[in-house]
């Protein structure tokens, strides 16, 4: 294991914030010509994050140990990393993937593998691209913990990552990706940097994956940092207690702000939801269906009129249709007494008309009724104060719960 330089700190702003907030992969250059997994793996995704333009975090000789949760067990796994949004050419490792029992910097020791890129300990990925690894031959189980460690070895330049992870994450000078120990991981974070998904090959019976397409609801804002309280996790052990043919990988493609329409950077930078479409959704692997809830900021942060945001939404459905895949909608969630600003009666009609749309234009292949779920029989304006994390605008984890109990299985993909 090398020797710790000195560590050179571009972050400590970002990891600050962070912590206080409540198509096809393209080829990436390796120094190895190993041949690619086999073709005859069946893969689905168990985990995945949106990538976001994180432009104030840089980092340079250190190690990220980055601490994800599954959704769905397999025999063996791979990763990707993403450089959506770099300045150039990227060169990452050695990384490594170990099982995290604890949550915390340190690992299993036992079950520590070295994660190659067409053979190599490193990878260059290109700007904009993603790279995906050769299959490590690590079981995965459901809902349980990995850490996957990523030496960076010199500067990253601006990073894409996911901003707010609702996971605390950890940072060591100098390359301790192997180092099953948590000592020299001294500096911790809220976000993940370039991790963007993990697959693993999935019993015959599964069927594929889930996408869970939305805002701040989806991404699990409020939920309790490190307990994976989120509505798509809720959503996942579900499945997991089902029988074996209902069984589904839940890829959260959630981002605070999100909007159908516009852009976003009130919290990390976020494409509208119809730009990152084919990325986020669409190119996920395994991916059998969509389930979006979709149109709280449009109508709360950016005034949509209900018009544009149902055309939005119409188009949102005929892409994922275009693609052969099945898409739920969910109906918005009330915000009455939003402390954020946004909730006005005129934005009320808004909702309330694009909720009426949702259930009743037949456009979806299903419908989710989270409003209905969520809302105070008394003010169905507002949530239920059972289910309100305290800004009256998202659920807490007994709320994100409600949301998964209310999900008909029986109408997943």
């Amino acid at each position: 294991m090398a020797q710790p330089r000195a560590r050179r700190w571009h972050v400590v702003a970002a990891l600050t914030m962070a912590l206080s907030l409540p198509a096809a992969a393209a080829m990436a250059t390796t120094t190895s010509g190993s041949p690619p997994p086999s073709a005859d793996r069946t893969w689905v995704g168990t985990w995945a994050s949106s990538p976001q333009a994180l432009s104030q975090t840089s980092f340079d000789d250190q190690t990220l140990r980055l601490i994800v949760h599954t959704s769905l067990g397999g025999g063996a796994l791979r990763i990707r990393l993403a450089n959506t949004f770099g300045t150039g050419p990227l060169t990452l490792g050695p990384v490594d993937v170990a099982v995290d029992p604890q949550g915390g910097p340190a690992v299993d020791q036992a079950t520590v593998q070295q994660v190659t890129f067409f053979g190599s300990p490193t990878v260059t990925v290109a700007q904009g691209a993603v790279a995906l690894s050769d299959a490590v031959g690590l079981p995965v189980r459901a809902d349980e913990d990995l850490a996957v460690s990523i030496y960076v070895p010199s500067p990253s330049g601006p990073a894409t990552g996911h901003a707010d992870a609702r996971q605390v994450s950890y940072v060591a000078p100098g390359d301790h990706a192997s180092d099953p120990g948590g000592s020299a991981y001294t500096a911790m974070t809220g976000s993940w940097y370039w991790l963007n998904g993990v697959d693993v090959t999935a019993a015959p019976y599964v069927r594929g994956s889930l996408v869970a397409f939305g805002d701040s609801i989806t991404d699990g804002y409020a939920s309790t940092i490190g307990a994976n309280r989120r509505w798509p996790d809720d959503l996942a052990r579900r499945l997991q207690t089902g029988p074996p043919g209902r069984q589904l990988g839940v890829l959260d493609e959630g981002i605070d702000g999100n909007e159908v329409l516009l852009f976003r950077s009130c919290c990390g930078t976020s494409e509208p939801a119809l730009a990152r479409l084919d990325r986020d959704v669409l190119a996920q692997t395994g991916v059998r269906g969509v389930l979006e809830m979709l149109g709280t900021n449009d109508i709360g942060a950016d005034n949509a009129a209900a018009g544009p945001l149902i055309a939005g939404l119409r188009q949102m459905v005929d892409q994922v249709h275009a693609a052969g895949l099945p898409i739920i909608g969910g109906t918005i969630p009330p915000d009455e007494g939003c402390i954020f600003g946004c909730y006005s009666p005129e934005k009320e009609q808004v909702r309330e008309a694009v909720n009426a749309w949702i259930r009743d234009s037949g456009v979806f292949d299903s419908v989710v009724d989270f409003d209905k779920a969520l809302r105070d029989p008394a003010d169905p304006h507002r949530l239920l104060p059972t289910y309100d994390s305290g800004d009256h605008l998202h659920p807490n984890d007994l709320g994100y719960q409600v949301m998964a109990d209310t999900i008909d299985l029986k109408a997943l993909p």
